[in-house]
């Protein structure tokens, strides 16, 4: 069965929606043909749901690509000054402990947490979830489906962040934490959460 997230058209009229298509138990992708299906559909963005499902999302718009690429570069500059991690742009891909195969719009993984990694393992989808994860709201984005999604970063061992604006033309953006409790637990997921604030 296909499916379409909730209907909402970008300003222009084009569809914006992701497409979500259910393959279990038709089909089951193991992480290196997913891998490899991804590859061959580079001008696509596909994640995996944790239940073997996969989204389709189209392309960015303007102001959040602009908003996006923002993002990542500010956690790159806090990820480069303070040497504790490497930061990740919304093109790498992360296979979950779940199984899911996520890209957030910007992440950062703790350098002991790569060094494990084998040189194999680190020129495919990441096996690990981030320690830091951001998410940006695009004008077409359900937010019930974002919230499910940072969640499912938190239960996975994350640290996330959600950053939205809010509908009126020119409003300022806000980043809203999705940890586990108020006060974060994890020390190798507490310092970007602690140290680094998005502006968009």
């Amino acid at each position: 069965m296909t499916t379409f997230s909730p209907e909402v058209n970008a300003p222009d009229g084009r569809d914006d929606r992701a497409l979500f298509m259910h393959l279990d138990p038709v089909v089951r992708l193991n992480d290196d043909q997913f891998y490899e299906l991804c590859r061959l559909n580079r001008n696509l963005r596909i994640e995996r749901a944790a239940g073997g499902g996969m989204s389709i999302m189209p392309p960015a718009g303007g102001e959040t690509s602009r908003r996006n690429a923002e993002i990542a570069r500010q956690l790159g500059n806090w990820a480069r000054r303070t040497r504790t991690g490497s930061s990740f742009d919304s093109s790498c891909g992360f296979v979950l402990p779940n199984g899911a195969v996520r890209s957030p719009d910007a992440s950062w993984v703790l350098r002991e947490r790569l060094d494990a990694l084998t040189d194999e393992q680190r020129s495919r989808f990441l096996p690990l979830c981030p320690d830091f994860v951001v998410e940006l709201r695009s004008p077409t984005d359900d937010l019930a489906a974002l919230h499910d999604k940072m969640r499912e970063y938190v239960d996975n061992w994350g640290e996330a962040r959600l950053a939205d604006r809010s509908s009126r033309p020119g409003s300022p953006s806000s980043t809203v934490p999705v940890s586990r409790s108020s006060v974060c637990t994890s020390p190798r997921a507490s310092q970007p959460n602690r140290c680094w604030r998005a502006s968009a």
